[in-house]
This record gives C-alpha cells, structure tokens and sequence, in this order.
C-alpha cells in the first residue's frame, strides 16, 4: 500500500457544514492535511477563508476556523467536491472528483442552496468541465434553482490571486450579487 493510502489523515472525512436552503453553499476543492488534523475546513495556517467571510460581510464577527459550525446560523454551507484530504488537489483522482460530483449534486438538490459558490477555478472546471468558463465572478451555469459563482481560492497558493485584498474584491462582489439571487 503507498503511504497516501496508508496515513489516516488521507482518508479522514471532514463534517460538511449543511443546513436546509442556504443563502449560499460554497464549494472547495477538498481538504488540506491541515485541515484533516484538526477536523475543520479552511484550517490550514494562515488560510484565510474566515477572514474574508467577515471581511466581505457574511457574518458579522471574525471566525476562526472552529467556529465552521456555526457558519447555517449566517445563511451559510460549507461542503467540499472531494471528500479525501490531500497535501494537493493534483493528488486527488478522477474517481475522487466522479464520486464527488455526485455526492455534491445530491446534496445541492437536498439542501436547495439560492447560490453554489465554487471557492477556485478548480472545484467549478471539476464539476462543469474544462470548458466552463474562466475566471472568478458569476456563471451562466444553474444547478437546479442554485445560481452560481466562482470566488478564489483562499490559499497562499494561489499565485493568481496573491493577496488578501485581491480575493476580498470577488468575495464582496459574490455577497453583494449573491441579494440579488435569493429567491
């Protein structure tokens, strides 16, 4: 057996953060190691997803990584496309992502989210296909009644979006196109 099959932090499951018709279900690629060590998304050191979420005006106190849990009493979900936690997402395999788009559908048409934000280009090109369109901002794509979006990736990794202030400009712009969604 390899040792990624082998270490238990690759196949340990994070909780999705789900709750019935969110205002928003946003989408990551799948979980860090960091993460799986501490069994909460976006944990890596230094990510700043929660930052952004107060930042842009999705909740109106910091989060810390921990506090995920209570992201439904915002209007919030948090859910990934793939289950297993890699160092990269390049680690994860077609059936990871099959598998995964799947089970994301069935949870999109379970929970009735108004908008799915895909959070990276990855986790949205994974769902639609290489062909869906580039970029951050919203998409002509619908699942179900879900409008859709795409913000960046909050990794440090990320090289296209560097900064904090360069993912914060499209995570306001999902919040502020996200009012006009609601059904």
């Amino acid at each position: 057996m390899d040792r990624q099959r082998a270490d238990p932090l690759h196949v340990r499951r994070l909780p999705a953060r789900l709750c019935p018709k969110p205002r928003i279900l946003f989408v990551g690629i799948n979980p860090s190691l960091a993460s799986a060590r501490v069994g909460h998304h976006f944990a890596g050191p230094g990510n700043p997803f929660y930052r952004l979420l107060h930042a842009a005006g999705f909740v109106p106190e910091p989060l810390a990584f921990a506090d995920a849990v209570r992201l439904p009493e915002f209007g919030l979900a948090l859910t990934n496309i793939a289950e297993r936690a890699t160092r990269e997402a390049a680690e994860l395999t077609p059936d990871d992502y099959a598998r995964g788009r799947t089970r994301l559908a069935r949870t999109i048409a379970t929970i009735e989210p108004a908008v799915v934000a895909f959070v990276g280009g990855t986790a949205y090109r994974q769902f639609f296909g290489p062909s869906a369109s580039p970029g951050p901002g919203p998409k002509p794509e619908r699942i179900g009644d879900a409008a859709v979006f795409v913000v960046p990736n909050p990794s440090g990794r990320n090289a296209a979006y560097p900064g904090f202030a360069d993912k914060l400009v499209w995570y306001r712009q999902l919040r502020n196109w996200a009012r006009d969604q609601v059904r």
